[in-house]
């Protein structure tokens, strides 16, 4: 690329009142009074966000296909027949969490085929946006089910017969909202799939970075603890006689933090859900529950690290004369993202005068899944203090134009080649 060439390439620009528009109109929809939003997948605030998202495909000229676990997907042509380049997210939120947690990733998309259709660019590849349903897992389990269905962890019927924490079954619900379409998830399959997102964590922002550049998603681990002791008085029962459930369960939840400090930087180990039973302040718990969220980058840690901590619930349990049961929720392997995409992102970032650094994400994401079918990579930018899942969360409007900018680039680079890469050698799994 000449130098006239390289100053006409970074003229092209998205729009970023109307993103920044579309992302206050989508955070209207299920918003909390403290600035937050709780949309949670297959709710009536879901429907209501994704109508609105289809209105604005309208506007542009797409058809929205929906297959039939909700996943919405609408593709610009390309001038050949060639598998499209993807980008998206999702429109589902965690209770009372954030405006750009998914939805960023989503509207950006659309942002980039609006610029590119504004501008009257044309590309070889097509190029389209997905929107991913139940991200999240807040709802229903497992998290990233959209997109677990795509890459075959999970089929159709599996995924209809999943009931939520309120008792409701999944494909009930997607009937009910009028969004179990007729395509055939499985028939998705793109040249290439790029997410962009806020980072969830500090590091951007500590390091004055303005874009990351993702080279890969950690290993995953959920796992539910149940104890079972005996309920009894807890002013008359000797400390020595009792099977306390709680108590066991609060060691655990300590132990998280010992096994992830001894292990290293890169563990996490964490228990974001307990509950005891019969749950009174004079009673000793008689049953509690709890899950653990494990996450590493190397699948042998991780595993290591599960063993770990099932060989301690044993220990405490017995020590204790509580029975103990863990049954596996959630188990998605790390992912190495493809060097095409990656590079796309990289050239990108370099075009348009942007600092970046490459970098491992935390959280889980649907391009992790994707990354079992086509050649896929994330872009990240800066979240304040590091803030995500919650009505704090923040990023700059420059921040979140920049990084739209980027996702335009690296998208236009990708539909211009006839060759991309492969799909990651680590396949994810599914619930066990």
């Amino acid at each position: 690329m000449n130098k006239a060439e390289k100053q006409a390439q970074q003229k092209l620009h998205i729009d970023r009142r109307r993103l920044l528009y579309r992302l206050s109109e989508l955070g209207a929809i299920g918003a909390t009074q403290d600035g937050g939003v709780s949309r949670l997948a297959l709710t009536d605030e879901d429907r209501e966000g994704r109508r609105i998202f289809e209105t604005w495909l309208q506007r542009l000229g797409l058809t929205a296909r929906v297959d039939r676990v909700g996943n919405i997907v609408a593709v610009r042509p390309g001038r050949a027949e060639l598998p499209p380049i993807l980008l998206g997210s999702h429109l589902d939120s965690v209770r009372n969490g954030g405006r750009l947690d998914g939805p960023y990733g989503v509207l950006s998309a659309l942002e980039v085929l609006e610029t590119l259709h504004d501008s009257g660019i044309s590309t070889l590849r097509p190029i389209g946006v997905i929107s991913f349903t139940n991200e999240e897992g807040v709802r229903y389990a497992p998290g990233m089910l959209g997109s677990h269905v795509v890459c075959g962890a999970v089929t159709v019927e599996e995924a209809r017969g999943a009931i939520g924490e309120d008792g409701t079954a999944f494909g009930a619900e997607l009937d009910r909202i009028g969004y179990a379409g007729d395509l055939d998830p499985v028939s998705i399959r793109p040249g290439a799939y790029l997410e962009i997102h806020i980072e969830q964590g500090p590091i951007l922002e500590r390091e004055q970075t303005s874009i990351g550049v993702v080279e890969g998603v950690v290993g995953i681990t959920w796992l539910e603890i149940t104890l079972e002791g005996a309920a009894n008085h807890a002013g008359t029962t000797p400390t020595r006689l009792r099977r306390d459930a709680g108590l066991v369960a609060a060691r655990i939840a300590a132990f998280l933090r010992t096994l992830a400090l001894s292990i290293g930087e890169e563990m996490r180990a964490t228990c974001g859900v307990m509950a005891f039973e019969p749950n009174a302040v004079n009673v000793i718990p008689g049953r509690a529950a709890l899950r653990a969220d494990l996450r590493h980058p190397d699948p042998d840690v991780l595993a290591r690290a599960e063993r770990r901590l099932r060989s301690y619930i044993a220990r405490a349990a017995s020590q204790e004369r509580v029975t103990a049961t863990v049954r596996s929720l959630e188990h998605v392997k790390a992912v190495r993202f493809d060097s095409g995409v990656i590079g796309a992102v990289q050239n990108a970032a370099e075009l348009l005068g942007h600092s970046a650094r490459r970098m491992v994400s935390g959280a889980g994401h649907d391009a992790q899944l994707m990354s079992a079918v086509c050649p896929a990579a994330m872009i990240f930018v800066p979240s304040i203090d590091g803030i995500s899942h919650s009505p704090r969360e923040h990023t700059p409007p420059e921040a979140l134009e920049a990084g739209a900018n980027v996702l335009l680039h690296a998208a236009l680079e990708l539909a211009n080649r006839t060759q991309i890469g492969a799909p990651a050698s680590v396949q994810p799994s599914s619930t066990t």
